[in-house]
């Protein structure tokens, strides 16, 4: 099944806060996976996955302890921690590249990098041990496999963007991510109360016949 953009995003957002991200990083996990799917990119499974890792419940473990030489935390790193710190951090990649260790899900860093590429109005590679990315902010081309863990990877400013992902208007996730993305977010809603039961019955305790 497939589902607009802006339901994903909607969804995402819902879901990174009821699994514990706090509302700021759980807005940029949202445009992050919509930027995904619009790449043709399954964004919803990534962001399920790493919902599921369960790093928001211990975040100060998986942040980068310092944003000097190469970035690592006393835990695998978290990518929506990492990934807002690369686009503060944009105008290094001018001179020189960073190199960040133990990133879990590290598509998750793509869309951070295309942030860093509009500001910086050039290309920016992801490299790690399988796969290689590279966007100019607006398009995707990816080689490779991305995978759940990454040992290092390293984000440069340079690169060309011959072969785009075709990019798209809606998202057709796995049905097992989206399962998980909706049951994280079910945690955001208010339970139930008696008086909200009555007043969704329609005429509540009324007799208007």
């Amino acid at each position: 099944m497939s589902y607009a953009l802006n339901e994903v995003e909607a969804t995402a957002k819902r879901a990174a806060r009821g699994a514990g991200y706090d509302w700021g990083l759980a807005e940029e996990a949202a445009k992050a996976t919509r930027w995904l799917c619009a790449q043709g990119l399954d964004g919803a499974a990534v962001l399920a996955g790493l919902l599921e890792a369960g790093l928001a419940a211990d975040l100060p473990a998986h942040v980068p302890q310092g944003l000097q030489a190469e970035w690592r935390a006393a835990a695998p790193l978290c990518p929506l921690a990492a990934g807002a710190a690369l686009s503060d951090c944009a105008a290094r990649l001018q001179s020189a590249p960073l190199a960040i260790a133990q990133v879990a899900h590290p598509a998750m860093i793509l869309p951070f990098a295309a942030m860093a590429a509009r500001q910086l109005g050039a290309c920016v590679t992801v490299e790690g041990d399988s796969f290689q990315a590279v966007t100019d902010g607006i398009g995707l081309q990816c080689e490779g496999t991305l995978p759940e863990m990454a040992d290092k990877l390293t984000v440069r400013a340079a690169g060309s963007l011959a072969n785009a992902n075709p990019s798209q208007s809606r998202a057709a996730p796995e049905e097992a991510a989206w399962a998980v993305l909706n049951r994280f977010a079910h945690k955001t809603y208010a339970p139930a109360t008696e008086e909200s039961r009555l007043l969704g019955a329609g005429a509540g305790l009324s007799d208007n016949d």
